[in-house]
């Protein structure tokens, strides 16, 4: 990430520090329904990138690291957790045997139906606030 020399406003800074914050009670309340699922976040989000993903190319060990900002190897055992907790099966990849391509079960469906409907309403009560702190972010130019 490169410095472009931009600097704040006091009211910039203030924004800033605002939307961090509520990014982070989101990250919370996200990480402790999960919890109340039996989910580590960590499988939560995973469950939810392969729900969410609408790519050409299948969900990989490779593709999912990458959603999650994660290597590869970590991802694997993520991915091998999810699997014996029966939320994931691994299939090989038709058009590359040495890849296996990625599914939820209805196990995962279940539970990702759950948390997305809460988390929905998180959002959509936390939406006024982070749009206004987004526009005087973008005002603070």
């Amino acid at each position: 990430m490169k410095f472009t020399g931009e600097t704040l406003s006091e009211g910039g800074y203030e924004a800033l520090a605002e939307l961090r914050y509520t990014l982070r009670r989101f990250l919370d309340f996200s990480t402790s329904a999960a919890q109340e699922e039996g989910l580590p976040s960590q499988q939560h989000q995973a469950l939810l990138a392969i729900k969410g993903y609408r790519a050409e190319e299948p969900m990989t060990i490779g593709v999912l690291a990458e959603r999650l900002l994660i290597a590869p190897h970590s991802t694997s055992e993520l991915v091998h957790r999810l699997v014996l907790a029966g939320y994931v099966t691994r299939r090989s990849d038709p058009a590359d045997k040495r890849r296996q391509t990625l599914l939820l079960t209805e196990r995962a469906d279940d539970v990702l139906r759950r948390l997305s409907a809460i988390h929905l309403t998180e959002v959509r009560d936390m939406a006024p606030r982070l749009i206004e702190l987004l526009s005087d972010l973008q005002k603070d130019r």
